[in-house]
């Protein structure tokens, strides 16, 4: 069975930790799609928030994994795209129950704030859970009501 498709965005702060979470995500079997930025110059944070939203809430990835300096930033960006649901996660713990709890469907790290061990076991931890459903998917349903 194949991998899910894994659409990546980040901000100048971000650039270096999406380029190593990206070539984690490679090495596990992922399809990543890269929708930059592609080096460590001053770009826009809600450009790229925008765009990985946008991606993921038309199905051109499953999920996504968003980077800026402190993961507010592109994790509000992302958010103001209907159907897409950012968590931004400081450990493993946040990163297992996002996806458990909330049914995330993207990650978003603050590259300035958390350690790469960190942000990997991050990535592991939301990967490796599933949406509980249960309970949680009407409190799911409601945030994907227009306000």
């Amino acid at each position: 069975m194949s991998k899910p498709t894994v659409a990546l965005a980040a901000d100048h702060a971000g650039f270096e930790l999406k380029n190593l979470l990206r070539d984690e995500l490679k090495a596990e079997g992922y399809d990543v799609l890269d929708l930059g930025t592609n080096s460590s110059d001053s770009v826009d944070y809600p450009d790229f928030g925008r765009q990985l939203g946008q991606a993921v809430a038309a199905g051109k990835a499953t999920f996504g994994v968003a980077v800026c300096g402190s993961g507010i930033g592109i994790s509000i960006a992302a958010n103001r795209v209907a159907g897409c649901r950012a968590a931004l996660v400081h450990d493993a713990t946040s990163a297992r129950l996002c996806r458990e709890h909330n049914d995330a469907n993207v990650l978003a790290l603050g590259a300035r704030l958390i350690g790469i061990e960190t942000a990997r076991d991050c990535l592991r931890a939301f990967f490796a859970t599933p949406f509980a459903g249960g309970r949680h998917q009407r409190r799911v349903d409601k945030l994907d009501q227009p306000a």
